[in-house]
Formats: C-alpha cells, sequence, structure tokens
C-alpha cells in the first residue's frame, strides 16, 4: 500500500509539473481527470487523507504551483471555461485533502493568498453576470473552509486578515453580492464555522470597522433571503446568516453591533431596525435568561430614545405652532408629519417586544430561583408609557370592523396617508402589554402609573383596533395587574364615572352633562 501511495503522489506531482510546463490550456483536460479522480478517493478514505498529505514526493510544493499558476492566468478572465473547469479541479482536490487533517490544513495555508486573488476575480460584477462561473466560485469557497474549520490558529490568521483588508479587496463582502444562494450559503458556513466559540473573533466582527461593513452587507442580504422557500439553498443560508448572528448575541455582543450599526443624525438606523428584528426573533425562541442581561441596558437606551423621538414628532403633527399636544385638533393640524416617525415606531414595537420577553424570562427565572437577577427593574425608569399612548390615541385612529374611528372634535377620519401608514401597527398593543409586564405584583411602578394619569389611557385602550390585535385583551390584563393589591389604583378606577356611550360605529360619544377627567 505504500508503494502505491508513493505511486499516487508521484503521478500528482507528475502531472502538475508536465502541465505547468506546457502553460496552455490544451493540457487542462488531462489534469483535471488526474485531479477529479484523486479527490474522489479522497473524499472517501480519511486514511488516504493523512497518507498523501505527509508522504513523499510531497505533494503541496506543486498544489502551490498550481493556485499560483490560477491567481495569474495570462487571461484571467471568468468568462473563460477552461479556467472556471481548472478553477474547480484544484480546489475540489484542495477542499478533500484538508478535510480533518490539521497537519494537511497547516501545509494548504500556504495557498491562501492565490486563493484570496481568485475569490477577487470570481467576485467581481462582471463574474457574477456569467452564471457558469458559480460553481467554480462555490469550491474555492468551501476549499478555504475545509483549510481553515477546526483549526483554531489559522482560523484565527484568516478572520483577522479579512476583516482588515482595504475596502476593494474585502472579499466577504464581495462574495456577500453573489446573486447565487449557493455561494452565499457556502459563505456563511465559512464565517459562523470562524465565530464559533471565539469571543476574540466575534468582537473583531461587531467592533472593528471591517466587521461593521461585513454585518451591514450581511444584514442587507438577510432581508432579500428572508422571502426564500422553505428547503432551498436561500432558506438555508437565510437560517445560517440568523446562527451568524444567534452566536453574537449569546455571546453579548448585541449593544456592540447595535452601536456599530448607527449613522450619525439618525434616530434608528436601517440595519439597526434589521437587527433587531433578529434580536426579537432570537429572544422569543429562548428559554434561557441569564445571557440577556447584558442587552437590557441598551434596549432600555433604544426604548427611551425611540420614545422621546416618537412623542415629539406626534406633538409637531397635533399641533405644529408650538408643539404642545392638542388631543382635540383637527385635521388641518396635521401638516408637520415627520416621514422618520413610522421606522422609529416600527423599531419601538420591535424593542418593546424584546423588553416584554426579557421581563417574562426573568420573571420565570425568579419563581424557580429567587435569588436570580430582576431584570425589569433595568426597565422600569426607562419605560414610561402613559404619555405616548396617550398621544398615540389622538393621533392614530382605532380601526373598527374594518372603519377608521372619526375623530370626535371634527367628525372625520385621520387621513389614510397616516391611517394606514405602516410602522404603527401593534405599537399600543405592545406598550399596553409591556405596562401590565411590569407593573405586575409592582406596587411602585402601579403607583407611578396612576401618578402620572396612566390609568384613564389605560382604560381607554380596552377597544377593538384591527391595527393592534388583542388590544383590549392585553388592556384589560394590564388593568388588573395596576389594580392587584393596591387600593389607591382601585379607588382611582372606581371614582372614574362613564362620561359617554360607544355609538353603532364603534366611536365614543360623550353623555350630554357629563364631566370628563
Amino acid at each position: 500500500m505504500g508503494s502505491d501511495q508513493n505511486s499516487l503522489n508521484v503521478r500528482f506531482c507528475e502531472i502538475c509539473a508536465g502541465f505547468l510546463s506546457k502553460n496552455g490550456k490544451d493540457s487542462v483536460p488531462s489534469l483535471t481527470k488526474v485531479l477529479d479522480t484523486i479527490a474522489d478517493d479522497l473524499a472517501r478514505s480519511g486514511d488516504l487523507r493523512i497518507r498523501m498529505g505527509s508522504e513523499n514526493p510531497s505533494i503541496w510544493l506543486s498544489l502551490q504551483q498550481l493556485w499560483d499558476f490560477l491567481a495569474e492566468y495570462p487571461s484571467a478572465d471568468a468568462d473563460v471555461a477552461e479556467l472556471r473547469v481548472l478553477v474547480i479541479s484544484v480546489a475540489r482536490f484542495t477542499r478533500n485533502i484538508v478535510a480533518g487533517v490539521a497537519v494537511n490544513q497547516q501545509n494548504a495555508f500556504g495557498v491562501e493568498p492565490a486563493l484570496r486573488r481568485v475569490l477577487h476575480l470570481y467576485s467581481s460584477w462582471s463574474a457574477f453576470q456569467v452564471t457558469d462561473s458559480f460553481p467554480a466560485t462555490r469550491m474555492a469557497v468551501q476549499a478555504l473552509s475545509n483549510i481553515v474549520t477546526t483549526n483554531e490558529d489559522l482560523t484565527s490568521r484568516l478572520w483577522s486578515t479579512y476583516l482588515t483588508l482595504p475596502e476593494e479587496r474585502a472579499i466577504l463582502i464581495r462574495l456577500l453580492g453573489s446573486p447565487d444562494h449557493k455561494i452565499i450559503l457556502s459563505l456563511l458556513v465559512l464565517m459562523v464555522n470562524c465565530i464559533h466559540d471565539s469571543t476574540e473573533r466575534r468582537s473583531l466582527l461587531t467592533k472593528s470597522r471591517g466587521g461593521a461593513r461585513i454585518c451591514v452587507t450581511l444584514l442587507d442580504r438577510m432581508v432579500l433571503l428572508y422571502d426564500a422557500e422553505e428547503s432551498t439553498d436561500g432558506a438555508k443560508a437565510f437560517d445560517y446568516g440568523y446562527h451568524l448572528f444567534a452566536h453574537l448575541f449569546d455571546g453579548g455582543f448585541a449593544p456592540d453591533l447595535y452601536n456599530s450599526l448607527s449613522v450619525e443624525g439618525e434616530v434608528i438606523a436601517q440595519h439597526q431596525t434589521t437587527l433587531l428584528k433578529l434580536l426579537d426573533s432570537y429572544l422569543q425562541s429562548s428559554q434561557t435568561c441569564p445571557v440577556h442581561c447584558d442587552m437590557c441596558p441598551m434596549l432600555s437606551e433604544i426604548f427611551l430614545s425611540l420614545s422621546s423621538y416618537s412623542q415629539s414628532a406626534i406633538k409637531r403633527a397635533i399641533n405644529p405652532i408650538n408643539s404642545e399636544p392638542n388631543l382635540d385638533s383637527s385635521i388641518e393640524h396635521l401638516q408637520e408629519l415627520d416621514l422618520l416617525l413610522p421606522k422609529s415606531c416600527e423599531a419601538l414595537v420591535l424593542a418593546t417586544q424584546c423588553i416584554v420577553k426579557i421581563s417574562l424570562l426573568s420573571e420565570d427565572q425568579r419563581t424557580m430561583d429567587p435569588s436570580a437577577v430582576e431584570l425589569r427593574a433595568i426597565f422600569r425608569d426607562a419605560c414610561s408609557t402613559d404619555e405616548l399612548l396617550r398621544l398615540l390615541d389622538a393621533f392614530l385612529p382605532r380601526i373598527y370592523f374594518g372603519k377608521p374611528v372619526l375623530n370626535p372634535a371634527t367628525d372625520q377620519s385621520i387621513p389614510s396617508s397616516v391611517a394606514g401608514a405602516n410602522g404603527f401597527s401593534y405599537l399600543k398593543r405592545d406598550l399596553v402589554r409591556l405596562v401590565g409586564v411590569l407593573c405586575h405584583r409592582d406596587k411602585t411602578f402601579q403607583d407611578r402609573i396612576r401618578v402620572c394619569g396612566g390609568i384613564p389611557v389605560i382604560m381607554n385602550m380596552c377597544v377593538v383596533d384591527e391595527r393592534n390585535p388583542y388590544l383590549r385583551e392585553h388592556a384589560i390584563l394590564a388593568l388588573r395587574n395596576l389594580l392587584d393589591s393596591n387600593k389607591e389604583n382601585q379607588d382611582e378606577v372606581n371614582s372614574i364615572q362613564p362620561s359617554g356611550y360607544w355609538d353603532e360605529a364603534g366611536m365614543l360619544r360623550e353623555k350630554v352633562g357629563a364631566t370628563l377627567r
């Protein structure tokens, strides 16, 4: 068997030397035939990979020369069929010879610069227009992945290099722009493997300038992959992208990543909103609590910032002259609608849902372990919702059985451009739900809601609103939690007498002679 192995190494070295000496595309078929045959054998036998990588004559110099030839091909172009075939064969051989063999990975790592140049060629805009080039790109990415996977030293060296490349040479960003979902999937497998169980490499991805650019590109890609059909390569690529961000969340890097995505002068950047969507999904699927402690200050800050911005924008829309809320404003006063308000409210919904989930997880954790950290307390100072709810109730009409509820002061509905704007859905419902969660068995927060006049606001949410499914149910639960073991709040509710009635259109009409509170 040893002599057979020696013959295999000799054959490989001879065929490579013959090809390189001729330096012509006419000898490509004979070279690729040998490489493909050996690659098939390597894929089936781990022992063969070890022996071929360690015995003489050594194959590594010949392999290096092949990659150098590909990287310096005289007429390098992704549209050259012979070059594409050769890239596939050499990359496939490289992928298989290094799989799971640390010594082979170490020996093969020397081809990385040449392999990177090949990937640079195949990640150009012109290459992405040639669909026949996609198999070569995929195989090259898989070869690169196998060279470093499970090898900590090589993975760290590769990751550090790729995250500090100049923008025009940033291979990961270029490859993320590929229209081929299989290429994206292969690349994300490599990236997930690189950051797995490594605090240092995750930190580099979330805090470095190059890492932030990669994350921005990946978040854009995630948006495009979201609607991919189940079980397709696009759906698998989305799952791997999600797992990559889940690794970052697990490691406590959500705040660093959120800050790195900020845009100066904007209350919320689109990529930050996308990140909040992934974070919300991550939390909804989570059953553990301690790992989320470091997210609480970030979410509190996001909630406070977005809430303050939204309140200010709504006040300007309701009364643009002095920015003081006028809850009975006519439609003509809606003159200064902030175009960023829907985006702010969309992100506010996501932040609120994250806060609610962490609060519930915290409460469950404390039920099992009373010594566990009370995470709800971190949110209480930031999450003042009564004023925002009051403004939203004036600004946005309730949708009652498909019809907007009329403004009682004008008998007119809010314009459809406002009533149907994206970004406002679920906002009132989730804010009410947040109040219900934070005031549960917490007299301090219950009293705070009463003192700031929030109880009538919550009572006014006990209505049907198609823009806010289950708003009434959440409001009733919040009211129940506000009254639980709190006599002052109970007296407050008892003192509120009905001042109106609901007509057939779902509009609350004022009773004659009633006193409004």
